[in-house]
């Protein structure tokens, strides 16, 4: 596996590429094609002109209608990609707000994540838009970013969901997962994220929760991943089933991305 490269932007939170990890069969995906953040609203002329020189040719929103109003994302005059995202408003707030009602203390947030995390192979608009993201996979060959929200939670399952994909071994996909609780200014992600909580539900909730509910856990990721094996086997199948994922689509993705 190779070292990871984190670009330290002061307005997209987890910045970076989740390419390199070995993959079965000997290869290793290509560096600088697969990027990862969250979403772009307080990203900061230096943030734009960085992704630009990324030549980015897709970006996948994995956040609904409601999401992209009350977050629209900063674009540079010079990007010129298309946006990929499922129209429609999402069936649950971003996971870290819909696990944070009622959370009071870190064994109940992180209780709620579990929870929440167990149902997000099923999310309409996160399946309608990876449904997107891997024909896009499969048919450009040029780099492209996913984010949602936070960068952690949606974002955090479609790359888990690639990964697997592409044939990277599942202790480097949590590895790479589990670089949200490093990557990025996760302190003022944190901050930011305890006020947007607060101001929804009460002060009264924890500290330790709040980072419970802003960071990751493998515990999370792993729920998710139960339910795709309890209904379905594994991640391929899932794709093939639910993500509408053909074979063929699938051995284009590796084709692309896999050196």
């Amino acid at each position: 596996m190779l070292a990871e490269r984190v670009l330290p932007l002061s307005g997209i939170h987890n910045f970076r590429d989740y390419g390199g990890y070995a993959v079965e069969g000997n290869g290793r995906l290509r560096d600088n094609f697969l990027w990862r953040s969250a979403h772009h609203e307080a990203a900061s002329d230096d943030d734009l002109a960085t992704v630009d020189a990324l030549g980015l040719q897709t970006v996948i929103d994995l956040r609904g209608d409601d999401e992209r109003e009350l977050h629209p994302c900063r674009r540079s005059p010079n990007f010129a990609g298309r946006v990929l995202f499922a129209g429609g408003i999402t069936a649950g707030l971003a996971p870290h707000l819909q696990a944070a009602g009622g959370a009071i203390d870190v064994e109940t947030a992180r209780e709620r994540m579990i929870d929440t995390y167990a149902g997000m192979p099923y999310r309409p608009a996160l399946v309608a838009t990876l449904r997107l993201y891997l024909a896009a996979l499969a048919d450009t060959d040029a780099p492209s970013l996913v984010h949602c929200v936070a960068g952690k939670d949606r974002t955090g399952f479609a790359v888990a969901v690639v990964h697997r994909l592409l044939g990277v071994h599942e202790d480097d996909l949590m590895h790479d997962y589990l670089l949200t609780n490093t990557a990025g200014k996760i302190e003022e992600r944190i901050e930011q994220g305890a006020a947007h909580i607060r101001m929804r539900y009460g002060a009264e909730i924890k500290d330790d929760a709040i980072r419970a509910l802003m960071s990751v856990n493998p515990a999370y990721l792993d729920a998710a991943l139960t339910t795709v094996r309890r209904d379905h086997g594994d991640i391929p199948t899932y794709a093939e089933t639910v993500l509408n994922l053909t074979p063929e689509k699938r051995e284009a993705m590796i084709d692309r991305l896999v050196i």
